[in-house]
């Protein structure tokens, strides 16, 4: 993993001159414990299945994962030079925990697992991912989703 004071003044003083959004209350809805809860993974490692399309540069839309792909038919198409590759490729688990949250499900810390799970490009203007967010949002209600795990990558 690239370090901010690693890198070259050209990367990271633009870095550093991000503006990072304030929430007032970061619990955006209440709900019941997360033993009764269904989660889905969102992962912006800009994953997709073998055979579907890979993200381009810059990319806003989104990927569905179902839950039951293996490791092995899930390619990575995140483009950042500075981001080192090599745990996803030890462990999937690194960008996206799919066997972590079977474990909490079986060990009954969660309720239920999501049948799909999403990912997107991390690397781009976040405020252009705004229209695909919108368009996930009733897909994961339709999968009884009530609880997210954000895995940013």
């Amino acid at each position: 993993m690239a370090r901010l004071e690693s890198l070259h003044d050209s990367l990271r003083k633009p870095l550093e001159a991000l503006e990072c959004p304030v929430f007032d209350d970061p619990e955006f809805v209440k709900g019941g414990p997360i033993s009764e809860r269904r989660v889905a993974i969102i992962s912006t490692a800009a994953l997709f299945k073998r055979g579907d399309e890979a993200f381009a540069l810059g990319a806003s839309d989104y990927r569905v994962i179902p839950g039951d792909t293996s490791a092995g038919d899930l390619v990575m198409s995140h483009v950042s030079p500075n981001y080192d590759r090599t745990g996803f490729q030890q462990d999937l688990n690194v960008v996206f925990p799919i066997d972590r949250l079977r474990e909490l499900a079986d060990e009954g810390v969660i309720g239920s697992v999501a049948d799909y799970h999403h990912s997107l490009m991390g690397s781009t203007d976040p405020t252009l991912l705004a229209p695909s967010v919108e368009r996930l949002a009733p897909l994961l209600k339709r999968d009884a989703v009530n609880a997210l795990l954000l895995a940013p990558v």
